[in-house]
């Protein structure tokens, strides 16, 4: 048989195409081509949904920009921050400068909740923060762990004195962020903790350190209290923030994303518990993300002050983002300054983190 050249043209135009398909191809049989590398971490639009921004500068957006990140800024009752109307005043001022960029959740405060009418002027205060472009609030743990009522009794997220808030916010959809008690080793020992950070942290912050106040409501009473209210109020857009404190076991976040359809977690300050699960059971925790990759926020925690050094800040920022990054991202082997041994990446798809670091932010906080 006699081919003649277009024939023979033909042939090596579909070797060549077989050829390339089977160099797209990692070690494993799955398509490279499904997969982000390193070189794709500026390209990819992102969205870090917690940071907290008390400064008019613009160190950490300038950041985020390069690094093609936007930017959720979440104001809480945080001592040691400054006032929520000068956390709102920051938000608005970098709102102004980088309106495509920049986001912010908004709170409210509990110093006067027992002067009459605290729920009314809260919720007043609230709406007035809506106006201004706030997409949601955030409630933080002093609420479990730090008020009290006159009776000396701590005052807990399912407490009705929050029924206006929570039912205005059910009612019109707005989102609400929820950092409700802590990590489990909080009420642990600091030889005992998992994480380099946690160790650190409750180190430098007895006040919250559980395991030093017995006094003080459990662990499994935060947690109850944050379901209770998910219990009152079903309807209402739930963001758990750091992982709704149920970092430590996949298999508990599960089953509070099986429980209540409308949580989300976000990963802030939390990756470094998710890695440590990765180090003995990597297959069940990358089933977690693609069993739950719609429920997962991406978010770091990370700080902007006036006296932050730019280049250092920059510079933290960056590295953060990269290194959480490869995590979601390879499968290489890699090493973390949160915990003590290495661990695989999770080797994600690119549809899986398209959502946790980009289109789930959108969903929970953006979407009407």
């Amino acid at each position: 048989m006699i081919i003649n050249r277009r024939e023979i043209s033909k042939i090596m135009i579909v070797m060549a195409a077989f050829v390339a398909t089977l160099n797209a191809c990692d070690s494993n049989g799955s398509n490279a081509n499904e997969y982000y590398t390193d070189a794709d971490f500026s390209t990819v639009k992102k969205i870090d949904a917690h940071a907290h921004i008390m400064s008019v500068n613009h160190v950490l957006l300038e950041q985020a920009k390069a690094d093609n990140f936007e930017l959720i800024s979440l104001n809480c009752e945080v001592p040691g921050y400054p006032p929520i109307d000068s956390q709102q005043y920051y938000a608005i001022q970098q709102k102004l400068s980088y309106p495509e960029e920049f986001n912010y959740l908004t709170t409210f405060e509990t110093a006067t909740r027992f002067q009459p009418g605290w729920a009314e002027r809260q919720l007043d205060y609230l709406k007035k923060s809506f106006a201004n472009g706030a997409i949601g609030i955030k409630v933080w743990k002093n609420i479990g762990m730090t008020i009290k009522d006159k009776d000396s009794n701590f005052i807990m997220i399912d407490n009705p004195m929050f029924d206006t808030i929570f039912n205005y916010l059910e009612q019109h959809h707005i989102p609400v962020c929820g950092h409700i008690g802590e990590p489990k080793a909080c009420w642990m020992p600091l030889d005992e903790m998992t994480t380099n950070n946690d160790r650190s942290y409750f180190a430098d912050h007895p006040e919250y350190h559980m395991y030093l106040h017995p006094e003080y409501p459990s662990y499994e009473a935060q947690i109850q209290s944050r379901d209770q209210l998910l219990e009152k109020h079903p309807n209402m857009r739930f963001v758990g923030a750091h992982l709704g404190s149920l970092e430590w076991s996949v298999d508990e976040m599960a089953k509070r994303l099986d429980k209540f359809p409308n949580m989300a977690l976000d990963c802030a300050e939390r990756v470094g518990h998710v890695q440590y699960q990765t180090i003995r059971e990597w297959q069940k925790v990358h089933d977690f993300f693609m069993n739950y990759q719609d429920r997962i926020i991406y978010g770091t925690d990370l700080e902007e002050w006036d006296s932050d050094n730019s280049d250092t800040l920059k510079k933290k920022a960056h590295d953060l983002w990269m290194r959480d990054w490869r995590y979601f991202t390879s499968g290489d082997s890699l090493q973390s300054p949160l915990v003590n041994a290495k661990f695989m990446g999770l080797k994600l798809p690119k549809a899986v983190v398209d959502k946790i670091f980009y289109k789930n932010a959108v969903k929970w906080y953006l979407t009407k």
